[in-house]
Order: C-alpha cells, then sequence, then structure tokens
C-alpha cells in the first residue's frame, strides 16, 4: 500500500509539475534561489549575485523572491542547500553557480519535478533524463580573445620599449583545473594575443582551486619569477592581481575590474553576463514556456563583455583593435579557434580531430566533427566549452585535474 501511494502522490506531483510549466507561474509567486560555491569575495561567484540582482530588478520583482545561499561546496551539501531552498524557502527556481556542484544534484532534481533547476557551466544536462534540469555558459572564449588582443598590444609597447624580460613576450596564466573550460579560456586568450603579437609564448600554472588568493598569488608570482611579462587568469580572487601590481607586471582580470586596487598594472577585464540569462528563465518561467537544455549567451545579446580598458596602462590603439576584431567575430568573419592560426604538435587540426575522451559524449556522434569550414566550433554541440587541445606555443608547467576527469591530480 505505502508503494502504491508513493507511486501516486509522484504521478501527481509530476501532473503538477506538467500543468504549471504549460500555464506558468504567476510573477509574484517565482522564487529564485541561486546557490552560490563561495561569496561575495570570490568575483566568480559575485558576478552570478549581480546577475540575478539586475535581471530581478529589470522583471520588476521584489527583493524577498531571491535569495543566495552562500559558500556551498562541490559535495553533498549543495544538494541539501536546494532541498532547503524548496522545503523551507519556497523557491521553484534552483540555480547552481559552479561546475562540479552537478554531480551531486540529481536526487533532488528527481524529487522535485515541480522545480526547475539549472547548473551553470555544466555539461551533462543532455545526457539525463530530466525535464526540469538545464545548463547554461556563453561564449566567454570571444571575450578571452579580445582581452588577449589588449594583452598583445600591451606586450608589442614593451617589446618597442626594450621592457621585455625575454627574447620573446611571454605571458602567464594562472588557471585552476586542467579541464575544457580552462584550457579553452587560456588558449582564446593566447590566440588573442598572438593576432597582433605573432612571437608570443605562453606559460600556464594550475592551483586546484576555484579560489584560493594564497595559492593564486603564489602561482603568478612565480610565474613572474619565471620571466613572464604579463599576467591573466581563470581564478577567482584578487590574488593573482595583486601579485602583478607589488611587482608593476601588467595584469588581465576576470569578472571583474581591479583597476581601483592595482591602477598601475591592471589592463582589462572579461566576464560572462549572467543578467540576461536570469531574465530568461524567469521570464519562460512565468509564461510557461520550454526553457533550452543548452543555453549559450553571446556578444550581441550582451552575455560576453569586454570592458573598463586602463588607458593609463594600455597601449595606443588597443580600444580600436578590440572593436574592430569584435564586429568580425560578430559578423562571423573572424574565427576564434581559426585552424590556421595554431597548431598542436606541429600540426593543423582536421575534420578528423575530436575532444579528449575524458570529456567526450553524446553530443560528439560518430560522424560528427567540431573542426569544419577552417575553424573550431566551440559551444555548437552543448553550451559548455569542449575545446581541450594543447596547441603550441603554450607551456603548462603543471596539472591539475578536476572533476568530470578519471585522470588524478598530481
Amino acid at each position: 500500500m505505502k508503494k502504491i501511494v508513493a507511486l501516486l502522490l509522484t504521478l501527481v506531483m509530476c501532473l503538477a509539475a506538467a500543468f504549471s510549466l504549460a500555464d506558468g507561474i504567476a510573477k509574484e509567486n517565482i522564487k529564485l534561489g541561486v546557490i552560490l560555491l563561495h561569496d561575495e569575495l570570490s568575483t566568480y561567484d559575485l558576478n552570478f549575485m549581480n546577475g540575478a540582482r539586475e535581471a530581478i530588478e529589470k522583471l520588476g520583482l521584489s527583493e524577498d523572491q531571491l535569495v543566495f545561499y552562500r559558500t556551498k561546496p562541490e559535495s553533498a551539501v549543495c544538494a541539501e542547500a536546494a532541498e532547503e531552498a524548496i522545503e523551507d524557502d519556497g523557491c521553484n527556481l534552483v540555480f547552481f553557480d559552479s561546475f562540479g556542484h552537478q554531480y551531486y544534484t540529481d536526487d533532488v532534481v528527481a524529487a522535485h519535478p515541480e522545480v526547475q533547476f539549472f547548473h551553470a557551466t555544466g555539461d551533462l544536462a543532455h545526457l539525463k533524463s530530466f525535464d526540469n534540469l538545464q545548463n547554461a555558459f556563453a561564449t566567454i572564449y570571444e571575450g578571452r580573445y579580445l582581452a588577449g588582443i589588449a594583452a598583445g598590444m600591451k606586450l608589442n609597447e614593451m617589446k618597442e620599449a626594450g621592457k621585455l624580460k625575454g627574447d620573446v613576450p611571454m605571458m602567464g596564466y594562472v588557471g585552476a583545473y586542467t579541464y575544457a573550460e580552462v584550457i579553452s579560456g587560456y588558449t582564446s586568450f593566447y590566440l588573442g594575443a598572438k593576432s597582433v603579437c605573432p612571437d608570443v609564448q605562453m606559460k600556464v600554472q594550475f592551483t586546484g582551486s576555484w579560489y584560493d588568493e594564497k595559492e593564486e598569488k603564489a602561482a603568478a608570482e612565480a610565474l613572474i619569477q619565471a620571466g613572464c611579462d604579463l599576467i591573466s587568469q581563470h581564478a577567482d580572487s584578487m590574488g593573482a592581481p595583486t601579485a602583478c601590481e607589488d611587482a608593476g607586471v601588467p595584469n588581465v582580470c576576470y569578472n571583474i575590474s581591479t583597476q581601483e586596487a592595482c591602477p598601475n598594472t591592471y589592463l582589462i577585464y572579461s566576464r560572462i553576463n549572467w543578467e540576461p540569462y536570469f531574465e530568461y528563465i524567469i521570464s519562460k518561467a512565468i509564461a510557461g514556456e520550454d526553457i533550452e537544455v543548452d543555453w549559450v549567451g553571446d556578444m550581441p545579446g550582451n552575455s560576453v563583455i569586454v570592458t573598463d580598458l586602463n588607458t593609463n596602462v594600455a597601449a595606443a590603439g588597443t580600444q580600436e583593435a578590440i572593436d574592430a576584431a569584435k564586429a568580425e567575430l560578430i559578423a562571423g568573419t573572424r574565427h576564434v579557434f581559426d585552424i590556421s592560426t595554431f597548431t598542436v604538435d606541429g600540426k593543423q587540426l582536421d575534420e578528423s580531430w575530436r575532444p579528449d575522451a575524458e570529456y567526450t559524449d553524446s553530443a560528439f556522434p560518430e560522424g560528427v566533427s567540431v573542426v569544419s569550414d577552417g575553424y573550431f566550433h566551440e559551444s555548437m554541440y552543448r553550451s559548455a566549452p569542449y575545446f581541450d587541445a594543447r596547441i603550441d606555443g603554450i607551456e603548462l608547467l603543471n596539472d591539475r585535474f578536476g572533476f568530470g576527469s578519471k585522470k588524478n591530480v598530481d
């Protein structure tokens, strides 16, 4: 009897969810819970918080229709936070902001078909049978490419002034983990710099953490000691920018401008603007319309931002170079991963190339090539990045494999 009751209850919940989706949720009944890996001290998490607040304000919702759940690690804790959001706070939209959250939430997603769940940067939603689970990302590789142009222009200026530390322009990059999202990011940054500074090279140091100010600062300092003339990052603290300001080394940031804190070295920053996505999912929920399983934001949709060029540090003509490249990217006459602009082990990628088996899934079936028409098609077959080629000109000083990899951390 208990099994029958449980089955009937599940059926009722599923039917309720279906009718709720069809009918939409009244605007005043929307409740968005955002589960954060860290808190406001993390530039990454703060970026999500700002985007959610902006969307709530733009749509005319009240502040109490948005709840943040801070410092929820990539563990069962994030699923517990989701249960709290639903059961205690009445959230009907639950958003996770970190890649690793997705490995702990199947049970809560299955238990609440009446709630819509979202994993930012995740790559598993299209592989699962849940109708209430979505992934989202943006073409930030284009933003990093444009920021790379600012870096390349600065390196050219330093080269002409005889201020390089070595024989060739050398960039350093502080990365979190050795997996596709980070590889795609540092490669696009490098290719942007290379487009204006052809002899540039880059060294990458991984920290094994998304947010560790001490480790990020130490990584930046090590890269500077290794002869790097400029530093960028895919990590979430002020560690690297602070190291650069202390050493007088130009720095390209991610997620936030550090111009006020680092006026002598801050150059430019890029970020994903999450406001359009929050606005999108709330509007769809209100209208009772389907939400894309893999949503990709772009520059025309204001989801990719490259801004706050520090003219006191930047080379002359930098903004003009960025604007010209941006226009070509939007028009489709330039592609970040143009295979004629880089090699892997001395060879150009061709249509037979596929992402590493660690990251290959049903989005890349046999016969489907991610390389065609002369370039690698990033974020075309799923929202999360899958470019993971180790191209020539970039030296990895270590490896730190994180979630989604069968490889051991070194």
